[in-house]
C-alpha cells in the first residue's frame, strides 16, 4: 500500500464516536456533544483541500484505506470512492457506510462507523488537543 495523503486533527472533550453509520473530521474549533460521529476537530484539511492524487483515486471509485493513529493506538477501515463525489466541502470530511453522497462525503461503503472504532482509540480522542494522524493509502 502506498500512502497518498496524511492529515491531522485533534482530540476534544466532547468527542462521542457513537454514530452507527458515519465518521467525521471537521475543521471547526469547537464541538458540541451533538456531533456523535466526529472523531477529531481542527482538521488540517476538508474535502476541498485534499490532494489531487487522492481526489483522482476517489473519483475513479477505488478502494481507499484509512489509518487513524493517536500515540501508539490505531485503528483502520476502508471505503470506496465514486465518480459522483464532488469533494467540495470546505469544512468537513465524512466517511459513510451508506451510498449517500453530498459535498462533505469523501468515501462511501465504508466498513466501519465511529461506534465501531477501537475503544482505546476513542478514549484518546477525548483528550483535548491530542494529535490525531489520519493516513490515506491505496
Amino acid at each position: 500500500m502506498d500512502i497518498i495523503e496524511e492529515i491531522t486533527a485533534y482530540g476534544h472533550k466532547n468527542i462521542q464516536c457513537s454514530h452507527k453509520s458515519t465518521i467525521e473530521l471537521t475543521t471547526a474549533d469547537y464541538l458540541t456533544k451533538k456531533g456523535t460521529c466526529i472523531l477529531g476537530n481542527k482538521c488540517s484539511k476538508a474535502c476541498a483541500d485534499i490532494s489531487s492524487d487522492l481526489k483522482d483515486l476517489i473519483r475513479r471509485g477505488k478502494k481507499v484505506n484509512v489509518l487513524i493513529k493517536v500515540d501508539n493506538v490505531e485503528d483502520q477501515f476502508y471505503g470506496f470512492g465514486d465518480p459522483n463525489l464532488t469533494l467540495l466541502d470546505e469544512k468537513d470530511i465524512v466517511f459513510r457506510k451508506s451510498n449517500f453522497i453530498c459535498s462533505r462525503t469523501i468515501l462511501i461503503k465504508c466498513n466501519k462507523a465511529s461506534n465501531e472504532l477501537n475503544q482505546k482509540l476513542i478514549d484518546k480522542l477525548k483528550i483535548p488537543g491530542k494529535k490525531i494522524t489520519i493516513t490515506f493509502s491505496d
